[in-house]
């Protein structure tokens, strides 16, 4: 029997082989409708998240009168917003259509991140922050919940390696924005640079958002019809279910039993948790700290510094989330209550672990904080061989099973069509 053989390391393969000439026409309207948004929108929700540090080094620390451990307060404000506006989603996120909330919540923070220029206290920018966290809350799990409606796990993990390239785009971005500003815009018209940066990420936050209130389709059961007809929607479920994905259920008290019963979300939990605590240190603003404590460089010439690291940082998120939609690709209704859930309780431990090793006063050594975010690195890099050899290794009984049921829906609804092709058939003659 000859060898197949092996594709080169440099080929991307973006479809299956199995993939039939329709598939893969649907697979690419529904990479234009969901990826482009995808980008754009997390790179913009990394740049207002990110801009916080770039604004402290370039003038914000002494026009607020910044004390002690204020920035680091102020990270945390974000942190908890983000945390308590995961909660609801809990148990509404496959009831509500994701197609309108996500986009709404989008323009809302967009909202916020302008509201921050205007800021003149420790306590209204908190605010600001608050809000800004609460509105971002729904979109890192949504959008992982609305590629898990439409792809298979393998289709996920290409998507995501895209999306996640951003997340350090995003943080490259907020710093050039801000050298830009600081050393064209400061004071014209009035605002400092920093604040004109504010302005300058929602001007490009909002026009994103409101994009995605027509572009963005939901997820099968509940679809924006805008760029996806019928045939769209009978081919995306059918290729789906083929390899046991299902697409309709919902949320019930059941569900909480379920998740809790299976050993892959707790694994999975604590990973994200490493992972949270594992990659602190870029949200910690370390390096732009150091820079500013050099007293060698204007504001703009550090926040073009500071584009550096996140230019030449890598994210591996997208193999969770992956993880995630594939292990749980059976119910709908366990998939996006564990994507929330994991988010929230792994985000939830960054609200107060910074507090203690990465305070403000302590930088930019941090001499508590880079081992922690050591520690926690290598711990995220052992349980993650460790979960892949258990998920190679044991197969659940209730994916088997969803799978069989997934494979006799199929043969009975081919089974249906033919039956409907006789009698039509004796109706004519």
């Amino acid at each position: 029997m000859a060898a197949i053989p092996r594709k080169k390391w440099y080929r991307i393969q973006w479809y299956a082989d199995q993939d039939t000439v329709e598939e893969r026409k649907l697979i690419l309207k529904l990479d234009f409708l969901i990826v482009p948004y995808a980008f754009l929108a997390y790179w913009a929700k990394y740049m207002d998240q990110a801009n916080l540090n770039n604004a402290y080094v370039a003038g914000l620390k002494e026009d607020l009168n910044f004390e002690s451990n204020q920035l680091v307060r102020l990270q945390t404000m974000y942190i908890l917003g983000a945390v308590l506006g995961q909660i609801p989603l809990l148990f509404l996120f496959n009831f509500i259509p994701m197609f309108c909330v996500i986009p709404a919540m989008d323009i809302a923070w967009g909202i916020f991140t302008l509201l921050q220029y205007r800021a003149h206290s420790f306590a209204e920018l908190a605010a600001y922050r608050f809000f800004v966290g609460l509105f971002e809350a729904a979109f890192i799990p949504g959008i992982h919940y609305i590629f898990g409606s439409w792809y298979r796990g393998h289709e996920v993990a290409r998507r995501g390696g895209v999306f996640y390239v951003v997340l350090t785009l995003g943080t490259l971005t907020a710093g050039l924005i801000q050298a830009g500003a600081s050393a064209r815009l400061n004071g014209v018209h009035g605002p400092a640079g920093w604040r004109w940066m504010y302005i300058i990420c929602s001007v490009i936050t909002i026009p994103i958002s409101i994009l995605g209130i027509f572009i963005l389709p939901g997820t099968p059961d509940q679809l924006n019809k805008t760029f996806l007809n019928d045939k769209d929607i009978e081919l995306a479920k059918s290729r789906l279910e083929r390899t046991g994905h299902s697409t309709s259920g919902k949320f019930k008290i059941g569900t909480l039993a379920m998740v809790a019963g299976n050993w892959r979300f707790w694994a999975l939990l604590l990973l994200d948790i490493f992972f949270g605590n594992g990659s602190y240190n870029t949200s910690a603003g370390g390096y732009l700290l150091w820079l500013k404590s050099l007293k060698r460089y204007p504001a703009s010439r550090i926040n073009e510094l500071g584009a550096i690291a996140p230019a030449v940082a890598v994210a591996m998120s997208s193999v969770l989330y992956e993880w995630v939609n594939e292990q749980l690709r059976y119910s709908p209704a366990e998939r996006s209550f564990t994507l929330v859930l994991i988010n929230t309780v792994a985000q939830s431990t960054t609200a107060w672990t910074p507090l203690l090793v990465f305070k403000t006063a302590e930088a930019p050594r941090f001499k508590k904080g880079y081992p922690f975010v050591l520690a926690n690195a290598i711990c995220l890099i052992i349980l993650a061989h460790i979960i892949n050899i258990f998920l190679k290794r044991k197969r659940s009984p209730v994916e088997d099973s969803d799978n069989e049921r997934s494979q006799e829906n199929i043969k009975t609804r081919e089974d249906s069509k033919v039956i409907d092709s006789h009698v039509r058939g004796i109706d004519s003659d």
